[in-house]
């Protein structure tokens, strides 16, 4: 697993992604609990391996660290498909997390965009502010050059609508990095 690192006056993170081995690589310390429990759901529905360690001004808020873990989250999916000599390249999953519905549907295009449509029924899980998540989801968006659409559905309790977008968005990607025999998955032939 290849660690990255980002260090700034906010923030010293240090991240690694692969593809899980059975070897159970994980191990997730962000220093905001809310946030290492949906990066652990990340890991289990997505089929990787991550190690996150991070230290950041949390006494302001959440807000760097979490924006800055997505950055290296990004750049990392994008080292893993860009390595691939064949993958799916797009998809899509609905999950329903008890009474809430998540939609999250991804093109790994080499093209950034974040679609995002999600209301919270409340501001904040415990400590974690809720608009934190698109804050997240756009940085891993940018940094991975995908295209990525993400809606919530069906509303309920505000853990129960992030955690389904968090595994929505595992599973669809387990499925668009799924390995493939038909080469370049464009018709440029090209993905950047």
């Amino acid at each position: 697993m290849k660690i990255k690192e980002r260090n700034t006056l906010e923030t010293q993170i240090k991240l690694g992604l692969a593809k899980a081995d059975g070897s159970e690589q994980t191990s997730i310390n962000t220093g905001v609990g809310f946030l290492d429990h949906m990066l652990t759901l990340f890991t289990f529905h997505s089929g990787l391996d991550l190690y996150v360690e991070a230290k950041g001004d949390t006494w302001v808020d959440d807000h760097h660290v979490t924006e800055d873990i997505g950055i290296l989250l990004g750049e990392a999916i994008r080292g893993l498909y860009q390595a691939q000599p064949s993958y799916e390249r797009y998809g899509s999953y609905f999950l329903p997390m008890d009474e809430t519905l998540a939609r999250v549907v991804l093109d790994l295009s080499g093209r950034p965009v974040l679609v995002y449509d999600a209301n919270f029924s409340a501001e904040k899980v415990g400590a974690f502010d809720t608009e934190l998540v698109k804050e997240f989801f756009y940085a891993v968006a940018m940094n991975a050059r995908m295209t990525l659409h993400i809606d919530l559905l069906k509303n309920g309790n505000t853990h129960h609508e992030i955690e389904g977008i968090f595994k929505a968005f595992a599973r669809a990607l387990k499925i668009a990095l799924k390995e493939t025999d038909g080469g370049v998955p464009s018709s440029k032939g090209l993905i950047q």
